[in-house]
């Protein structure tokens, strides 16, 4: 019922997700973690992999440390648990297709004291994946993700546009191997 949003389509479980994604290219998909049949987490991993352009909204009742990181590892964009008001996920829905990320406050401080334990672990020398180097702009630009910064910050500090970081940010991904920017910090370090 809103002027900005159209429903393409409604899933019954995981595989039906995972198919309506494939044959629909919607802008940003719902995710309820727990469907049956194929469960959201890998359903979220199999549309993101091949709609990457396609955003996963999880929106469910589950928020245990380890349903949040396989999700947000998965691909999922945002994260919000089912008692989030209308406002909140409309907004939510919005921010996805200007490019940003959300988590409903629980969640949020879980990523924080994840990535506050991972933060070591970004702190050494420069960094390779597999046998492509990374170039010293893309080193730099990892090192402010690891700090937790986001693109428009990145942007202001290396004096760049912030669709230019945003595509520095897709080759270090690519590079690396890595599908989100929590797991980006993560692989850095291996």
């Amino acid at each position: 019922m809103q002027a900005d949003m159209e429903v393409v389509g409604q899933a019954r479980n995981g595989m039906e997700a995972v198919e309506l994604a494939q044959l629909l290219h919607p802008d940003v998909v719902l995710m309820d973690l727990h469907m049956p049949l194929k469960g959201g987490v890998a359903a979220t991993r199999e549309i993101t992999r091949d709609l990457p352009k396609t955003q996963i909204l999880v929106l469910t009742t589950l928020h245990d440390d380890e349903t949040v990181f396989e999700a947000v590892r998965a691909g999922a964009h945002a994260y919000l648990l089912k008692d989030a008001d209308e406002d909140e996920l409309l907004e939510t829905i919005r921010a996805l297709r200007r490019g940003e990320s959300r988590l409903s406050p629980q969640i949020a401080r879980k990523v924080m004291d994840q990535f506050r334990r991972l933060a070591p672990m970004c702190s050494a020398g420069p960094l390779r994946a597999d046998s492509v180097p990374l170039s010293d702009k893309e080193e730099k630009i990892l090192q402010l993700i690891c700090e937790g910064m986001i693109n428009r910050q990145i942007a202001n500090v290396m004096f760049l546009a912030e669709g230019t970081v945003k595509n520095y940010v897709s080759r270090i991904m690519e590079k690396l191997h890595a599908n989100t920017r929590t797991e980006l910090a993560l692989r850095s370090r291996l």
